[in-house]
């Protein structure tokens, strides 16, 4: 839908809730068409693509990391965790990195709606949301082929879901805030963002932070997508519910990251229209 017909219809929305939901329904939709314009696949894309990437990195890091030192993940086992951790750390950043522009690409529709801000890079965490939904299918594909059948411990799913969800949702306020006084920010990220995938053990198993110093340890441990795909593996990967540490990390940094971001983002919305 066009801004001038969001505009249209938000403004004769009943309350300001309304408009919020509106909003986000009407942003969340319109992404979804532009990603797949002209795309002759569309949506299996989405399937394709976590598949694709499965494929080529088990292919070249097989041989490698698949048994990692001591033999903690099977190789029948390794396209699953591949998978798994990497559609895990593409919820993040995907989300992050569409959130950090998401206030400068709708200054449009904010000089022309009273609409609360924070909608728009929350918005992105939920597109990235329904892209994790497609991901799950190619999931359950490659549980299929290697005959790994789901157990009762996917009840968990939500639950890290959400977790995951309410840290994306503060990093991208804190980085949508930043970046429109911070233009640099949107270079920066993408170097972030690299260097925070090989930081994390999407492709290589924990058998390699044992060997590390110390403080590295504590790095990794501490690195709080390490918790998610930890989480996320638990569940899917050793059919086992996730253990209490991990839950109490991963509702940690949530709770930490959406306070700082709303608060970060709360105290410096009231300048963004001069800025964008």
């Amino acid at each position: 839908m066009a801004i001038t017909s969001i505009t249209r219809t938000a403004t004769h929305a009943k309350s300001d809730m309304e408009k919020d939901l509106f909003i986000l329904q009407q942003l969340v939709t319109r992404d979804f068409k532009r990603k797949y314009r002209r795309s002759v696949l569309g949506i299996v894309w989405s399937v394709l693509n976590p598949l694709l990437m499965m494929a080529v990195m088990a292919l070249v890091f097989s041989t490698i990391f698949a048994q990692g030192r001591n033999g903690s993940v099977p190789p029948e086992l390794y396209p699953l965790y591949l998978i798994v951790g990497s559609v895990t750390f593409s919820v993040m950043s995907d989300s992050t990195s569409q959130a950090l522009m998401s206030i400068i690409d709708n200054a449009s529709l904010l000089k022309k709606v009273k609409v609360h801000r924070y909608v728009f890079p929350v918005q992105k965490t939920l597109f990235s949301l329904v892209n994790f939904g497609f991901s799950l299918v190619a999931v359950a594909l490659v549980m299929l082929w290697f005959h790994i059948l789901p157990t009762w411990h996917l009840i968990w799913l939500p639950v890290g879901l959400a977790l995951l969800m309410l840290f994306c949702m503060g990093l991208g306020l804190l980085l949508a805030a930043l970046t429109v006084f911070f233009r640099d920010i949107m270079h920066l990220w993408s170097v972030v963002i690299t260097a925070w995938t090989y930081f994390t053990p999407i492709f290589w198993t924990d058998d390699y932070i044992k060997a590390m110093p110390n403080v590295l340890q504590a790095l990794m441990y501490g690195n709080p997508m390490y918790n998610y795909l930890t989480f996320m593996r638990q569940i899917f990967l050793w059919q086992a519910n996730p253990e209490p540490v991990t839950v109490a990390l991963c509702a940690g940094w949530a709770a930490l990251m959406l306070i700082v971001g709303a608060a970060v983002f709360h105290r410096l919305e009231h300048k963004f229209i001069l800025y964008i």
